[in-house]
């Protein structure tokens, strides 16, 4: 069996450029309530920017029934008149933010040879040129592919794939590595934070660093289609590009899963319209998530099974020297959130340190957490934080 390797890795306007990175951001969230559901209590970081550009990938390679679904489910089509272009130009000014670095690979045996469309594609939308790799060393091609992750992770992930994930009937890896680092506008002071008992989802307490800062934050209160209250808080970091939004329930009882119905795109903007700035004092918790997901099951429930299936996939537009298939689609994400702020200290104390009395946001209890390119509208980086690790 000859199966396409997709892998994935974190694992963040004009109007065109908002169209496509809507249904791309569309398309990330939904698999992220697919990977949630068996993740209800748990903590979990997700890329769906990084999730859209790799089967993006694959998309522009299938054909037939697979092409359909493809585009079917991820409601786009990189083929369309100048979508390719519109590609290009949105990775262009997400990785033109100081602190992002987006690349795109594909990892391809040596033996086999590509169709011209399928590299003119490639290059087109997502700047991407075929590196040839001797599959039949396994070994040899998974330090390969991990020393390019590293290389653009910052060393963040120094070892994506483990012994045992290629084989000699691999074919192809297509793979997307994204690197964000970035400053608080406004530092949270170390000295302010302190533990306090944390409301996790299966019911128990427990305690966890907690960062304070009381500063001027875009801030909202919203009710769901389902009727669940709750509010979001931006939080953004130096340059005012990137920010982080912050959602949570009012109540500590209701799981973030009632949440899923109003995760989309045009909810979104519907929240940054309507978020109005007010002073507030945030109390969160300093993080660390290290995800690694198969999306396989996710992906088949979304309407790509066949995408998996020896007998009905169509890559053909790939190659037409072998029958391929996908086999796996991974991703490996890695957060951390702390105080750490701006380089300066401009700003900071004067506001942390007032007196007057401010109506307080403490995230002790289940919250979402999303990572946006204001400009682009790309969602880097979401995930949902459940409870504490051990300290």
């Amino acid at each position: 069996m000859h199966c396409v390797y997709v892998f994935l890795l974190l694992t963040l306007s004009r109007a065109a450029l908002g169209s496509l990175q809507d249904k791309q951001t569309d398309f990330g969230l939904k698999v992220f309530l697919q990977l949630s559901q068996d993740s209800a209590h748990t903590n979990m970081a997700f890329s769906p920017y990084g999730a859209a550009s790799v089967l993006s990938m694959a998309q522009l390679g299938a054909a037939g029934n697979t092409r359909k679904a493809l585009t079917s489910a991820m409601g786009f089509s990189l083929k369309e008149r100048g979508m390719s272009r519109q590609q290009r130009l949105l990775q262009r000014d997400v990785s033109s933010e100081e602190g992002v670095e987006i690349a795109s690979g594909v990892m391809v045996e040596r033996k086999m040879s590509l169709e011209k469309g399928f590299r003119r594609a490639l290059a087109k939308a997502f700047q991407a040129h075929p590196h040839q790799v001797d599959f039949t060393k396994p070994d040899q091609a998974l330090g390969i592919i991990n020393s390019w992750v590293s290389d653009h992770t910052a060393g963040a992930i120094p070892e994506f794939l483990t012994s045992g994930s290629l084989s000699d009937e691999t074919r192809l890896v297509l793979l997307n590595a994204l690197h964000f680092q970035a400053l608080w506008k406004v530092p949270f002071d170390p000295r302010l934070t302190q533990e306090r008992m944390f409301h996790c989802a299966n019911g128990s307490t427990v305690p966890v660093h907690m960062m304070r800062l009381t500063n001027y934050y875009n801030y909202g209160e919203f009710v769901s289609s389902d009727g669940v209250d709750y509010d979001v808080i931006e939080v953004p970091y130096e340059g005012d590009s990137l920010s982080m939004l912050l959602v949570s329930p009012f109540e500590p009882e209701v799981p973030l899963s009632a949440l899923g119905a109003d995760l989309s795109a045009q909810r979104i903007h519907q929240w940054r319209a309507e978020l109005r700035r007010v002073k507030r004092q945030l109390a969160m918790p300093r993080f660390t998530l290290n995800s690694e997901v198969n999306m396989k099951t996710a992906l088949i429930n979304m309407g790509l099974g066949d995408m998996f299936n020896l007998a009905s996939a169509d890559f053909t537009r790939i190659t037409t020297e072998e029958r391929l298939c996908v086999s796996k689609v991974l991703q490996r994400v890695k957060i951390e959130v702390n105080e750490r702020g701006t380089k300066g200290a401009a700003a900071t104390a004067a506001v942390m340190f007032s007196r007057m009395a401010v109506e307080e946001i403490t995230l002790d209890r289940p919250f979402l957490f999303l990572i946006q390119h204001k400009h682009t509208g790309a969602l880097l980086f979401m995930g949902q934080y459940n409870q504490p690790q051990q300290q």
